[in-house]
């Protein structure tokens, strides 16, 4: 007899505690969790690209426009905001060929020294890139001979990318026409 109640009282044990847990599943019903055999297992890979940013804030065809003009008397021109859509090309000069832009926008962040937020999807129209972005924000040191920023993600043949990016000022006439060598380094799949 004393066997059949302890069996009773564990099994109204269980059932009542198992109808008082709330189930994962009802309570987070909006996140579905994917294992690997419904997705392909992709291969991660490192890849580097050198592009050539043209930064066109002079003459007939203007790419980089100034939204928010400095504060006065600032020699780093700070609070100033610049919206770009500025061509990356594979070689130094704006004729060699075009393989995307770089839209985005930079602000001078810096009272002390020009030191530019720059904040950018490199957004790619050539060969198997085409439709693919990525995207750098960070701070570019303007006067430093090379500068790193981080590579925070991307897009298309760029998902989960990471990495970094290097520029390095190649030419900056006194137009204020720049063209800066972009070395990327980025991990994707």
């Amino acid at each position: 007899m004393a066997r059949h109640s302890y069996f009773f009282i564990l099994f109204t044990c269980l059932l009542f505690s198992s109808s008082t847990t709330p189930v994962l599943g009802d309570e987070y019903s909006y996140v579905k969790r994917v294992g690997p055999r419904k997705t392909k297992t992709l291969k991660e890979k490192t890849s580097h690209f050198r592009l050539y940013w043209h930064d066109l804030v002079a003459g007939a065809n203007i790419t980089s426009v100034s939204v928010v003009k400095p504060t006065k008397n600032s020699s780093t021109l700070f609070g100033m905001i610049n919206m770009i859509d500025n061509p990356l090309t594979v070689g130094p000069k704006l004729s060699s060929k075009m393989v995307g832009r770089a839209e985005g926008l930079y602000a001078s962040a810096g009272q002390q020294d020009v030191g530019l937020l720059m904040v950018m999807n490199f957004a790619f129209s050539d060969g198997k890139y085409n439709g693919s972005t990525l995207t750098i924000l960070g701070r570019n040191n303007v006067m430093a001979k090379v500068r790193e920023m981080p590579v925070i993600g991307g897009s298309g043949l760029f998902r989960f990318a990471r990495g970094y990016a290097k520029a390095n000022t190649i030419d900056l006439p006194s137009n204020g026409n720049a063209v800066v060598e972009y070395n990327i380094y980025v991990m994707h799949y």
